[in-house]
């Protein structure tokens, strides 16, 4: 653990997308915390990801990077398929660690790496930062508030057209069934159901039906699921990624009324309580990862427990995992 006046010096593998807004800076914000060197295969984009955000140090090797002495911390940002190599290789190292969500592509590799990291008593933290945004905070506060009553359902539809890199079947790792099983679902899905998981508690039993309806890549892109909480509350879900519209809708139904919200879209949130409406829009904030971020300073503090750890990433993992089981491959 660290002290209140201590600098946490963290490494990044993986400087692409991801990093640039939503996650990189929230590192370098943060007090107590400071981004010393990034790692990128490709050491010309890395060199100019440094420059750009003020980074002393690049590599193009993710060797170098781990056992940096002058690295304390690191955070994995590349494709989940990647991710369970450079986490035990983090914890052989000694070192935190935060991996970008989804946690790892299968639940047992969610496992290996959590028994790694407990192994080696390490802080293990998943990027699954919802948890920790203002916006899903307030719903939950309702929901342990009892503003709707008792929690009966949860439904949750996902949709998008078709982008023009997968109509022109362009290669991208999102849809690439090897490191994505359920493409967009496991990138984007992901997000919700982890969410839910932190909103109503752990989930003890889900299915679903998975399948590719329209051919333009090798994983699926249609996916319905069902599951239950350990609470009673039964949830129901379905994701398109070839509709004509975009849409993101939740509504969470209990005895006494409703709250609905988006996971990804701008929105309100919409509590509907006794006849009464109340809605109240949340920002984000410009880096979307700066809560989660600030409470991992704050676990390391060891003043209260971060709200994404291994731990819950890996149950999220066993749900989607459960969810996926039944795929229907068309001819």
């Amino acid at each position: 653990m660290i002290t209140e006046n201590k600098t946490y010096r963290w490494g990044i593998i993986g400087c692409g997308k991801v990093t640039e807004l939503k996650s990189g800076p929230a590192y370098q914000k943060t007090d107590g915390f400071e981004v010393t060197a990034v790692m990128r295969r490709d050491v010309e984009k890395g060199k100019d990801y440094a420059k750009r955000h003020n980074i002393p140090q690049f590599y193009n090797n993710s060797e170098d990077l781990i056992n940096d002495s002058n690295i304390d911390a690191i955070y994995i940002a590349t494709p989940p398929d990647t991710h369970e190599f450079y986490a035990l290789k983090v914890a052989n190292a000694g070192k935190v660690c935060c991996i970008e969500k989804p946690m790892a592509p299968t639940y047992k590799a969610c496992v290996n790496i959590n028994k790694a990291f407990q192994d080696k008593n390490l802080p293990l933290f998943v990027a699954y930062y919802r948890r920790s945004l203002p916006r899903f905070k307030q719903i939950k506060t309702w929901i342990d508030d009892n503003r709707i009553g008792k929690i009966r359902h949860i439904t949750w539809h996902l949709s998008k057209p078709a982008n023009n890199i997968d109509l022109a079947k362009t290669y991208n790792w999102r849809t690439d069934a090897k490191i994505a099983p359920a493409g967009y679902f496991d990138d984007l899905a992901s997000h919700g159901l982890d969410l839910f998981i932190f909103l109503l508690g752990n989930i003890s039993n889900a299915n679903g039906i998975a399948t590719n309806q329209q051919g333009l890549y090798t994983a699926m892109d249609a996916v319905t699921g069902n599951w239950l909480h350990n609470s009673g509350v039964t949830g129901s879900g379905s994701w398109n990624f070839g509709s004509k519209k975009r849409e993101d809708n939740v509504r969470i139904y209990g005895s006494d009324g409703s709250i609905e919200f988006s996971v990804f879209h701008e929105q309100p949130i919409i509590l509907k309580s006794n006849g009464n409406t109340k809605s109240m829009f949340i920002e984000h904030p410009e880096n979307i990862q700066l809560y989660h971020v600030q409470n991992i300073k704050i676990q390391l503090l060891n003043q209260s427990i971060h709200p994404s750890t291994g731990k819950t990433a890996a149950h999220t993992a066993w749900v989607m995992e459960q969810i996926l089981k039944t795929k229907v491959i068309n001819d």
